[in-house]
């Protein structure tokens, strides 16, 4: 009989498991179903059930130039973010796996102290660093922001990725006569394609995301998570749920992306070892 109850309760495992996921996953991505449904409301953001569906708040939003402008903004500080993070968070991730230097246990620690800082703190204390040094806020000052507060997600992938380099094509490149400096260009790097890709699409989609840094360090340009917020504060448009459908389609593809990108990657290190 306690054979039999138990084979019963682990046979209902499965189904409650399945039932939990599924109200896990309602409940974080039923509100951007509701998002996407509503940018084709006829009645705008008001009215259940949505009916009379048409595509003229995206209409509206692609005449709209301040959000355009500020799309321009947010991709410009991104792009720039990615470029300062990926170069100085590339060395800093190749010194914590192969230089040995006083400190490096706690330098290793402080790495993730930006992701774990709130940005509101990241922000004040950039502007006050801005402000004694009389440094005018602009999308220049963003950028700065921007790029300094995630150089440690670039540190870790790549730190991350070093780690399960096997170090013996290193040591074979070197040892067929290539220098230290070839050996990074021709070996290393390659090797890091997907680490570095990762951090980049990370970081690019945090920097669209950031709004706290943002605030503290912008001037008169808005960026785009300012823009909406903005509009927000005088009540929700048609058009934010059209812009924010937007944003959710471009990451989702950029999703895709690196996941056929990861998955041609192990196809090729499978054929290899084959």
């Amino acid at each position: 009989m306690g054979l039999l109850v138990n084979a019963i309760t682990y046979n209902r495992a499965p189904k409650l498991l399945a039932a939990y996921a599924a109200l896990v996953f309602a409940f974080l991505y039923l509100p951007i179903v509701v998002l996407i449904v509503y940018s084709f409301n006829g009645h705008g953001v008001g009215g259940f059930p949505p009916r009379d569906l048409t595509l003229d708040w995206y209409r509206q939003l692609f005449t709209d130039d301040a959000i355009w402008a500020s799309v321009v903004n947010s991709l410009v500080v991104a792009i720039a973010s990615v470029c300062i993070a990926l170069a100085l968070g590339i060395p800093a991730g190749l010194a914590l796996d192969r230089a040995n230097f006083p400190g490096k246990g706690i330098f290793r620690r402080l790495v993730l102290l930006p992701l774990v800082l709130p940005g509101i703190i990241t922000g004040l204390s950039l502007l006050l660093l801005f402000r004694e040094a009389d440094v005018r806020l602009s999308l220049v000052t963003v950028i700065l922001g921007h790029g300094t507060a995630l150089i440690s997600i670039a540190t870790t992938e790549v730190f991350a990725g070093l780690q399960k380099l096997d170090r013996a094509h290193e040591e074979a490149s070197l040892d067929l006569g290539a220098t230290y400096w070839q050996t990074f260009w021709r070996v290393t790097l390659p090797n890091l394609k997907l680490s570095i890709i990762g951090a980049a699409l990370l970081i690019f989609t945090l920097s669209m995301d950031e709004i706290a840094v943002s605030f503290f360090l912008i001037g008169r340009d808005n960026t785009l998570p300012l823009e909406i917020w903005g509009r927000l504060r005088r009540g929700i448009t048609p058009e934010i749920n059209a812009i924010s459908t937007l944003i959710f389609v471009f990451s989702l593809l950029a999703i895709i992306v690196w996941y056929r990108l990861r998955m041609r990657a192990e196809a090729v290190d499978n054929e290899l070892l084959v």
